[in-house]
């Protein structure tokens, strides 16, 4: 995205179902419990540029118009990564998100679990306020690849040896699935031809692992005051990720042995001792390319659509996808 710009482009698409997907959620997310009321309160700080119920919304507006049902599923969604947002926090011992301390920060592991546990529920009983099963059906599907691409990677830590293919299976899981989510919900629900949901499918998911391998580049090279939350989490949690993969599938012996131990004892220091390794390593540029590739598949797919300023925001959100860590 070119800043504000195309938020402005994006305000005068769809900035009206925006406001009532908004307003879905408030009238949903309320308690009459003080404790949760004030976690509810809290987390709406965790939101960003809502990204989800803009994809949905904007993939809508481009196959054939939105509809009452897109703003319930937008709010589906977004409560979704809500959930996965505050089960994530608690996994990586994160602090901070968007800047505001984290749940688990704030309280404590057992109210973060049961609080990601209450948006999931309450994000299926939402769904099933829709006229047919369809939709909570494909969304109980896609959380729980979300939940196996969770396991997947705890299942993984540690392993120095994790390929790529290992590592796209994981983050197909649990990132992409859901923004594939977004586009296929965005393009059925609009009554668009099959080939058009096919493709508004495999836009997010092309969209969701350019994106998460952009994340996952921002945890080794970000900074934590303009990204607004914890950084270097995968490095604690010896997570392997792309750069790194790349960067022990290129180094020479001697320096292959060397990285292994900063990484199979991280502290505190170990985003500054591989610095010099990435340095002379292709990783990153490497890296770059991969998520430039799926974000150019991201755009083809859009070729079905016609010209409108839904679709070209849409192009525009893959090209961000990208720029924003490189």
């Amino acid at each position: 995205m070119q800043g504000v710009p195309v938020l402005t482009a994006v305000e005068l698409a769809i900035g009206t179902e925006l406001l009532e997907t908004e307003q879905v959620l408030a009238e949903e997310l309320q308690s009459d419990n003080p404790y949760v009321s004030d976690i509810l309160q809290h987390s709406t700080r965790f939101r960003g540029k809502r990204l989800r119920p803009m994809l949905l919304l904007l993939t809508a507006k481009a196959s054939g118009g939105i509809r009452q049902d897109h703003k319930i599923l937008a709010a589906v969604v977004e409560m979704i990564h809500l959930a996965t947002l505050v089960h994530d926090d608690v996994l990586d011992d994160a602090e901070t998100r968007r800047h505001v301390a984290t749940v688990n920060a704030r309280w404590n592991n057992e109210t973060s679990v049961l609080f990601g546990d209450y948006l999931f529920t309450h994000s299926f009983h939402l769904a099933s306020s829709l006229e047919t099963t369809y939709a909570c059906r494909r969304i109980g599907r896609a959380t729980n690849i979300v939940c196996e691409g969770e396991l997947s990677q705890i299942k993984e830590r540690g392993n120095l040896d994790l390929c790529e293919e290992a590592y796209f299976k994981i983050i197909d899981g649990k990132t992409a699935e859901l923004t594939a989510l977004c586009g296929h919900l965005g393009a059925l629900y609009a009554q668009a031809e099959p080939a058009i949901v096919t493709a508004m499918e495999q836009y997010g998911r092309s969209l969701g692992l350019a994106f998460q391998i952009a994340d996952d580049v921002l945890d080794l090279m970000g900074n934590e005051g303009k990204t607004g939350k914890s950084l270097g989490s995968d490095l604690q949690k010896q997570k392997l990720t792309l750069p790194l993969i790349r960067l022990l599938s290129t180094a020479s012996d001697a320096d292959a042995a060397e990285i292994r131990q900063f990484l199979a004892h991280p502290d505190e220091t170990t985003r500054d001792r591989l610095a010099p390794y990435f340095e002379r390593s292709d990783a990153f540029q490497y890296t770059h390319q991969k998520a430039k590739s799926l974000a150019n598949d991201a755009r083809r797919q859009l070729e079905l659509l016609p010209m409108t300023p839904a679709r070209r925001i849409l192009a525009e959100i893959a090209e961000f996808a990208v720029q924003r860590s490189f």
